[in-house]
């Protein structure tokens, strides 16, 4: 008899275990307001900003260590507002749309033209 075996004897022995509902509450109920995101300078280095949450401290919490999370960086969730340490406003954005949210973008950059020469190559 291996590890396996009395693994699997022990397993049959545990009482099972309670199916807990999970009831999923749509974002939109709760945030109506688009979210902004914005790029801020703090003490000379860039930080993105994002504003205009409406919602629990809890949930803002929750929210911010997600963003934290997925950007790898630091920053800080309080008073309605969550700052994550650098230029994260593009990735930021993608992120909240998944989540359902609806984002307005404060001073995005535009994307760059792209200038072609009459063979069809580009201009440097």
């Amino acid at each position: 008899m291996d590890w396996r075996d009395k693994l699997n004897a022990l397993k049959q022995d545990l009482p099972e275990g309670e199916e807990v509902p999970v009831v999923n509450e749509p974002i939109n109920k709760r945030q109506q307001e688009p979210l902004r995101i914005e790029l801020d300078k703090r003490n000379g280095k860039p930080a993105t900003i994002i504003s205009q949450f409406e919602g629990t401290e809890d949930e803002l919490k929750e929210l911010g260590k997600t963003l934290r999370v997925k950007c790898s960086s630091g920053g800080s969730s309080r008073d309605g507002e969550i700052l994550i340490q650098g230029d994260f406003r593009e990735k930021i954005a993608e992120i909240l749309a998944d989540l359902g949210y609806k984002v307005k973008r404060i001073n995005f950059p535009t994307p760059p033209t792209v200038l072609k020469n009459q063979s069809g190559h580009r201009k440097f």
